[in-house]
């Protein structure tokens, strides 16, 4: 064979052999983007967003951000590091984002849980009563800052400061936030709201200004109840459902007494029903809602162990209370001069919150008793002491329940048998370690579930009870649908 009839056939091998180095190649590519496995999980995971990094699962859900920390000197602003259940995450996968990574976002309405509408009375009903001026014709604060927040009185007014807290997470929940939760969020049309909150500031009312000063005839709380009623009464929101679509907040048990009766169609954030009769109050229709405890949270990993608490059970406040209260007296002179046991009179004065949380965390268990009405804020106070509580009260409502089991980190002790001598110290002495460990863990893991705190967190007592009125809608929208089942069918039998 010639070298010219050779040239083409070389030709073509290395033409083919190009072909199948290419097809070879290409093959690898697309194997590539067919399957994860040939490209590392890192690489995967990090996307890059407006310059800012993110860390993705692999369906690419993000991940909640973790907010900062702002602190103040009078309420103590709290802004908890989200515990892994907090985190909603598929795979159960856990990353950190950090506080340069973060990225403001406003919450879409459409997938808050809860769309509410909220009237813009005047200063005097809410802010006003906490010293704040605005300008002129302005009516809420700005809450961008924290620090700029006006602040809520301490002491035992703060227990009963939830409408408080509410209010500021509706202000806020229309401005760019650093991966807060989207439950609750403000709507300026009433037609589109889940339900319409009402922001008066009761219980500050009547602890500020219940009585008459100098030559008053009408108590400040109790002009401010008429108004109210005048102002509710007049809206066409409340003629349309008659009140039932509002949420009014009444946490403190006198707060709102003078009102009530006019506005018990609307559902109310209560600490419990002892001063209520049933048709105003109820569980069917109305939200309990915890105290704002006045102790210290432990952190989780200072929480004092079995063998650290030398105190088998502990309570200190108020002893001679009357109505459901009695109890106490009777358990005072039963348990005051047992081994091990701390049975003493108290109050919040002088360094009685220091001595409370100190007596709380050495000890076991804490006795929560019913005093003039079922609940109290000591059940909080221990609850975030980690001291197994001790519920002695038989009408008690507690906060969540639908979604909280207390049996599994409280004990529910009935008024009679704890007056039986003997029976409530053998009963805990019959607890053993390990059962008191499981209830003791169980406690830190719902210790945020009762954390009043702005900018408000996953999970916490802001979040917890806007989802709790999201379930109660829901509660109450079925049962009236219920009924209007043979709406029509009984009009045409009353017009034949």
């Amino acid at each position: 064979m010639s070298e010219k009839s050779r040239v083409p056939s070389r030709f073509i091998f290395f033409v083919m052999l190009i072909s199948l180095f290419l097809l070879v190649l290409s093959s690898l590519f697309l194997l590539q983007f067919s399957s994860h496995s040939l490209i590392p999980r890192s690489v995967l995971e990090l996307i890059i967003v407006n310059n800012s990094s993110f860390y993705f699962t692999p369906n690419f859900k993000r991940e909640q951000i973790l907010l900062p920390t702002y602190k103040s000197e009078d309420l103590k602003f709290q802004t908890l590091k989200p515990r892994e259940s907090d985190w909603k995450v598929s795979n159960s996968s856990q990353k950190e984002i950090s506080v340069g990574q973060k990225r403001n976002m406003v919450c879409d309405p459409t997938r808050a849980v809860l769309k509410v509408f909220m009237y813009d009375l005047p200063p005097e009903f809410h802010f006003g009563l906490l010293g704040w001026k605005g300008s002129v014709n302005q009516t809420w604060p700005e809450v961008d800052n924290p620090n700029h927040v006006p602040r809520y009185p301490g002491g035992l007014n703060l227990q009963h400061s939830v409408e408080y807290w509410l209010t500021l997470d509706l202000l806020s929940s229309n401005t760019a936030k650093s991966g807060q939760p989207c439950i609750a969020i403000r709507v300026q049309n009433s037609s589109q709201a889940d339900i319409i909150f009402v922001p008066f500031f009761s219980s500050l009312s009547y602890n500020r200004h219940s009585k008459t000063n100098g030559e008053e005839q009408v108590s400040v709380n109790k002009m401010l109840q008429d108004r109210l009623v005048r102002f509710l009464s007049g809206r066409k929101e409340w003629k349309r459902s008659g009140g039932r679509n509002h949420l009014i907040v009444a946490h403190h048990p006198n707060s709102l007494f003078d009102a009530r009766r006019k506005l018990a169609s609307a559902m109310l954030v209560l600490a419990d029903f002892g001063r209520y009769p049933v048709e105003l109050a109820n569980i069917k229709k109305d939200i309990i809602a915890p105290y704002r405890h006045l102790v210290t949270t432990i952190p989780r990993t200072e929480s004092a162990s079995y063998e650290e608490r030398s105190t088998l059970v502990y309570f200190q406040g108020a002893i001679y209370r009357k109505d459901g209260g009695a109890i106490r007296q009777e358990l005072y002179y039963l348990l005051k001069d047992e081994k091990d046991v701390h049975f003493a009179f108290g109050s919040i004065g002088g360094n009685g919150v220091n001595q409370a949380s100190h007596g709380m965390t050495t000890s076991r268990f804490c006795l929560n008793i019913a005093g003039d009405t079922p609940s109290s804020n000591r059940l909080f106070d221990a609850i975030v002491s980690h001291c197994v509580p001790v519920i002695i009260s038989d009408e008690i409502e507690l906060p969540f329940e639908d979604v909280l089991d207390y049996s599994e980190f409280s004990l529910f002790v009935r008024a009679a048998n704890a007056i039986k001598k003997g029976y409530l110290l053998n009963l805990l002495h019959s607890i053993k370690r390990e059962e008191w460990t499981k209830m003791w863990e169980r406690l830190k893991d719902i210790t945020h579930h009762f954390e009043y705190q702005y900018p408000s967190q996953p999970g916490d007592a802001v979040n917890m009870i806007w989802q709790e009125v999201s379930r109660k809608i829901s509660s109450v929208q079925f049962n009236s649908h219920r009924k209007n089942r043979y709406k029509r069918s009984q009009l045409v039998v009353k017009t034949n």
